[in-house]
C-alpha cells in the first residue's frame, strides 16, 4: 500500500506538459479546482475530466500510474460514496431496511467521486511533470507581492517544496521500517482496525527519528553552503513566460467559462 502512494515523485519528460512554466502550471491548477468545484452537473463535470484526460495525454503520462497512486485513498471514494449514496434526500427508487438509495443520490455519488479523482489526479500530474526546485521557484514568484508586507515568501516556498520532496523518501523509509519489523514476527496485516493501528505504533518512533536526523543532516547541508534564505539569491535558469503559457492559461480560463455555462444551463 504505502509503495502505492506516488505524490510528489517526479518523472523528467520533454513533451509540451514538462516545458510549461512553472507559474503557468500552478495557475492552471488553481483555475482547473475552480472549474472543478463548480461544475455540479454531469456535463459540467465530464468537460473538467476530459481537459484532465488530454493534459495527461500531452504530457505521456502513464494512466496506470496515476490510478496506482489512488489505492491508498480508496477507502476515502468509497466512504464517501455510501454517504452520498443513502443520505440524500429525493426520489426513491430502492429501499432496504432503514437504508434508501434515491435518483438524486446517485447522481451525486457519482458526481462526488469523479470529483475526488479528478482532484487527485491533477494535483499528481502537476508534481509528476514539475521538480521541486521547478515548483520552489514559480511559487515563490507567484507570491512576491507579498514581500512588501515582509512576508516570508521564499522560506515558505521552499518548506513546500522540501515537504513535497521528502514524501517518497519518508514512504520508502516507512517500508524498511515495517520490512525489517515483519521479519522480527511482527504482524501488521491481521486482526481488527484498532489492533492494526496498535501494531502501527513501534513503526512511528523509528520514522519519527530517522525524519529528525535527516532535517538535521538537510540543515547542516544547507549551512554548509552558505544558505541565507532568498536574500542575494541568482538563479540560474530565469522564468520566462512563452506563447505556449499564455495560450495554456487561455485554455483553462475557456474551459472555466464553459463549466459556468453549463452550470447556469442546468447541466
Amino acid at each position: 500500500m504505502l509503495k502505492d502512494i506516488t505524490l510528489g515523485q517526479y518523472f523528467p519528460g520533454d513533451t509540451v506538459v514538462h516545458r510549461l512554466d512553472p507559474r503557468t502550471k500552478l495557475l492552471s491548477v488553481i483555475v482547473y479546482f475552480i472549474a472543478l468545484f463548480t461544475a455540479s452537473g454531469v456535463f459540467s463535470t465530464l468537460l473538467v475530466m476530459s481537459t484532465l484526460l488530454f493534459a495527461v495525454a500531452l504530457s505521456r503520462i502513464r494512466p496506470a500510474s496515476m490510478l496506482k497512486g489512488m489505492k491508498p485513498l480508496l477507502f476515502i471514494i468509497i466512504f464517501t460514496a455510501i454517504l452520498n449514496l443513502f443520505y440524500t434526500e429525493g426520489t426513491v427508487v430502492a429501499r432496504w431496511w432503514l437504508f434508501r438509495i434515491t435518483a438524486e443520490g446517485i447522481r451525486r455519488t457519482i458526481i462526488m467521486m469523479l470529483r475526488i479523482m479528478l482532484l487527485v489526479s491533477c494535483t499528481f500530474l502537476l508534481t509528476y511533470t514539475t521538480s521541486p526546485l521547478q515548483l520552489t521557484d514559480g511559487l515563490e514568484h507567484l507570491l512576491r507581492p507579498l514581500k512588501k508586507v515582509r512576508f516570508p515568501v521564499h522560506e515558505l516556498s521552499m518548506m513546500m517544496s522540501i515537504a513535497l520532496r521528502f514524501i517518497p523518501t519518508l514512504i520508502e523509509e516507512t517500508d524498511k521500517i515495517m520490512s525489517a519489523q515483519k521479519a522480527r514476527g511482527a504482524d501488521f496485516d491481521t486482526g481488527g482496525l484498532v489492533k492494526r493501528a496498535k501494531a502501527l505504533l513501534p513503526v512511528l518512533v523509528p520514522l519519527f527519528v530517522s525524519a529528525f536526523r535527516r532535517a538535521d543532516e538537510l540543515a547542516t547541508a544547507m549551512e554548509c553552503r552558505c544558505y541565507h534564505g532568498g536574500e542575494g539569491r541568482t538563479r540560474m535558469k530565469t522564468l520566462k513566460m512563452q506563447t505556449a503559457d499564455y495560450l495554456t492559461l487561455l485554455f483553462w480560463c475557456l474551459v472555466l467559462a464553459g463549466v459556468i455555462l453549463l452550470v447556469r444551463s442546468g447541466l
